[in-house]
């Protein structure tokens, strides 16, 4: 136990990554358990890296300023949601294809705005965050989005059930299907941009998949599935911090290669896993 302890209790930067990790395993793992169910796994990966010219144009405004670049990232990620559904429902192209599309013009354009203004070490810093420096107004700012997560998410918890199991019954049930929709893709772009205060945009959508698909391999239940997904990410989020501390490795790459272990090892034995072989699986969701 001293351990694993003694760095929380030693050192200040040590107690606010924890506290950061803990308020994004409150939020971050839920949207992805959505995400995993809705198949827009790797949407959530396009979108990570969506908000990056927001957050190099905050950057290039106000240098590294938490609200600069908070308000940037959010409005680039809101920006190609839109251009992107916009575009699917006016040509023949698909919403993954021109969200692959503007994802990568956003990325282009993010990583040229701060490699051209910027040092590689400011570069760094954004594509792969720093967990370790988290201060007390970002911590405030991770609280305030895991809290409009959980309320967000309790109010719209029927409609996103039924959007997952089948969401052209929801449209044609109820008026609540856009607000679901759209109200679900904020969320994701509210979660990316907390995981990108302490990830960086490359790695925080880690946070989200690496514990729900683990969570989706042990459980079947709806409610046990978010509650487990959480407790995972923030499992793997203290190994990940006590790995890097005590081996001096990139402290967001060690959380989220811990996080891919848990996954791994859910694979391997949870109960729905490589272990399910030739059973037929199950479609079903309980919610």
């Amino acid at each position: 136990m001293d351990l694993v302890w003694n760095p929380f209790a030693e050192f200040g930067f040590m107690q606010r990554a924890l506290l950061g990790c803990l308020l994004l395993s409150a939020s971050a793992p839920l949207v992805g358990v959505f995400l995993l169910l809705r198949r827009m796994s790797l949407t959530g990966d396009a979108m990570a890296h969506a908000i990056l010219p927001g957050a190099a144009l905050g950057y290039l405004v106000s240098g590294l300023s938490l609200g600069a670049m908070t308000a940037g990232g959010l409005l680039a990620g809101l920006a190609v949601v839109l251009a992107s559904g916009l575009v699917a429902r006016s040509t023949a192209l698909r919403e993954d294809a021109s969200l692959a599309a503007f994802y990568l013009l956003s990325l282009a354009a993010g990583v040229l705005i701060i490699s051209s203004q910027g040092r590689n070490v400011d570069l760094l810093r954004v594509l792969f965050g720093s967990v370790l420096a988290l201060d007390d107004p970002t911590l405030v700012l991770l609280a305030v989005i895991a809290a409009i997560t959980a309320v967000a998410l309790v109010l719209l918890y029927r409609p996103l059930v039924l959007e997952c199991v089948d969401p052209a019954y929801l449209r044609s049930v109820s008026r609540l299907s856009p607000v679901a929709h759209y109200g679900f893709l904020m969320l994701l772009v509210l979660n990316l941009v907390a995981g990108f205060h302490a990830l960086g945009t490359l790695l925080s959508v880690g946070m989200m998949i690496l514990p729900a698909a683990a969570a989706r391999l042990w459980v079947r239940r709806l409610p046990t599935m978010l509650m487990l997904a959480g407790a995972l990410c923030a499992a793997g989020s203290v190994a990940g911090l006590l790995l890097s501390y005590r081996h001096e490795l990139p402290t967001g790459p060690a959380i989220v290669l811990s996080l891919g272990v848990v996954y791994i090892v859910s694979v391997l034995v949870a109960p729905r896993g490589l272990r399910w072989g030739a059973r037929p699986p199950a479609r079903h969701l309980r919610a």
